[in-house]
Order: structure tokens, then C-alpha cells, then sequence
């Protein structure tokens, strides 16, 4: 269905009652918790308070990835957030990220708890911590900080914009889908260009802007995002695709994609990580096939 119905904003704008959408019953244009909850803390120096969405991603991948390169320090209990309940509106959720958004992370291994929020600088501030995946050379540096925040800026629109009117709006409105695929496109034409130059975003190394757009345009381009690929033309992208792939073969980006999963298949589903060896025991269809 396509909206063709013309629309006057009114001279100020009230909140009356749910817009529609895959979001209605939690979208609300005020902050604060609706409800007194604390969160559980595990037994871990870092307590992750997420779910798999491409934002929650970012910070169990580089987890896995800090753990995979012998970081004990980097161990982590990851809780999972349902998001579509509500759950980031609790009292104790709003105490770690005031903006009600996943993911969220309290560092616990020094003498006062920090909290972090917003992926971005999450990751920042892990790499930050353990030395790793954040070149020390100036040039390096800005170029890999350039893509993050590039990642940072461009995302909203892929999301809240392309795949909101793609997938999630109550209606399918033509403008809306138009304007938001051309920026996109465009946003993968970027990542093409500068994957055809170099073998990641930052340069020959691995980095944190890597693994910080991969969830959002790997996820993209190899289908799994909005199930948009076909409408897309990602197999256009060839540098980009050829980016994912290599990315893919990570074990620590498998194993990440993985932790406060809720949905795709069984075996991929971890729903909450509280040790290295939950992907062998506690993954959703292994839970499933014990009960």
C-alpha cells in the first residue's frame, strides 16, 4: 500500500495516541523510566546490557574479538534487553544509559563503576583499555576514528530511515522509501570506493570502524538486513561484499552475532553469554532440546 494522502502539520505538534508501526506501543517523545527495575549483575568485570541488533553487535564482536586475542580482563556477562517490551526503560536500565537505547555497559573493574553508552563509544573506550583494534599512529588513527564516526553519523538514516519506511512503517509510503534507498546506495557507493583502495575501512589493519559498520552494511549486503538485498542491488558492491566475506571468516564476528540473539536460526541464538563455553551448551536449540 502507498500513502498518497497529503498531510498539514498542525502549528504544534501533541503526542494523542500510537503513529502505527512495528514500534508503536514503546515509542513515546518523552525520557525517564516507566517502571522500577534493577539491572542483574554477573560475576564478569564488565556487565553488557544489550540485544543483537546491529548497535549490539558492534560490542559483543569486539568482546569476542578482545578475548580471542587473550584479553582476560575483556571477560563479560551480557544480558539481554527485549527492547519490544520495554525492558530499556527500567529504572536501573535508564541509570546506565539515560537515552533508554541498547547497548549498555557498566565496566566494573576498577574501584568506582563506569558506565558507557552509545556503541561508538563503547568501543572506543574498550579499545582504548585493553590497546587493541584503535591504531597509535596519528595519520592511522584519524582515518580509522573517521570511519567510525562516519558509521555513527550515516547509520540513522539506513535504520531509522530506509529500513523503518522499508519494513516497519504501517504503510508503505513512496517518497519516504525513495529518498531513503537513494542515501543508502549511496552510503555503500562510499564504502565501495574506499574498499577498492584499501583492504579494510581504516587501512591494511583491522579496526574498530570495521567492526563497527560491518553489522549495519555486512549485514546489508550479505541479505540479512531488512531482507532488502534484491531492492538494493548489493551484489553491486563488490568491494564491499568482498569486506564481509573476509570479515565473516572471523570466528570472534561469529561468535559475537551470536550473543542476546533472538532470532534466525536456533544454534545462533545465545541469548544471554555468562562464559566462553555458553556457545557450547547454552545456545537457544541446545536449551531447547534439554527441557
Amino acid at each position: 500500500m502507498t500513502d498518497t494522502s497529503e498531510y498539514t502539520p498542525p502549528k504544534v505538534w501533541t503526542w494523542e495516541a500510537p503513529s502505527g508501526g512495528a514500534f508503536a506501543s514503546i515509542n513515546r517523545p518523552i525520557a525517564g523510566p516507566t517502571h522500577e527495575k534493577d539491572l542483574p549483575v554477573g560475576k564478569h568485570p564488565l556487565q553488557l546490557y544489550s540485544l543483537a541488533t546491529p548497535n549490539g553487535q558492534k560490542v559483543t564482536i569486539m568482546l569476542e574479538e578482545l578475548l580471542a586475542k587473550g584479553h582476560k580482563g575483556a571477560e563479560y556477562d551480557a544480558w539481554l534487553i527485549k527492547i519490544g517490551d520495554g525492558e530499556q526503560f527500567s529504572s536501573g536500565f535508564v541509570e546506565v544509559n539515560p537515552n533508554s537505547k541498547i547497548p549498555a555497559l557498566m565496566d566494573r573493574s576498577g574501584p568506582k563503576p563506569i558506565r558507557v553508552f552509545e556503541s561508538g563509544a563503547i568501543l572506543m573506550h574498550l579499545a582504548e583499555k585493553f590497546g587493541e583494534f584503535l591504531p597509535t599512529d596519528v595519520a592511522a588513527r584519524a582515518e580509522c576514528l573517521s570511519w567510525l564516526f562516519w558509521q555513527m553519523g550515516s547509520a540513522p538514516y539506513l535504520g531509522g530511515g530506509f529500513g523503518h519506511f522499508y519494513t516497519y512503517a504501517p504503510v508503505k509510503i513512496e517518497y519516504a522509501i525513495n529518498r531513503f534507498a537513494m542515501e543508502t546506495k549511496r552510503q555503500l557507493d562510499v564504502l565501495d570506493r574506499r574498499l577498492a583502495e584499501s583492504e579494510y575501512l581504516g587501512g591494511d589493519d583491522y579496526t574498530i570502524a570495521d567492526i563497527a559498520v560491518f553489522p549495519w552494511y555486512g549485514g546489508l549486503v550479505k541479505g540479512w538486513q531488512y531482507g532488502a538485498a534484491e531492492f538494493l542491488s548489493v551484489q553491486d558492491y563488490k568491494n564491499v561484499q568482498r569486506w564481509a566475506d573476509t570479515i565473516l571468516e572471523r570466528p570472534a564476528v561469529r561468535r559475537g552475532r551470536m550473543v542476546n540473539r533472538m532470532s534466525g536460526e536456533l544454534s545462533e541464538q545465545l541469548r544471554e553469554r555468562h562464559d566462553a563455553g555458553d556457545f557450547e551448551t547454552k545456545t537457544q536449540d541446545k536449551l531447547e532440546s534439554a527441557s
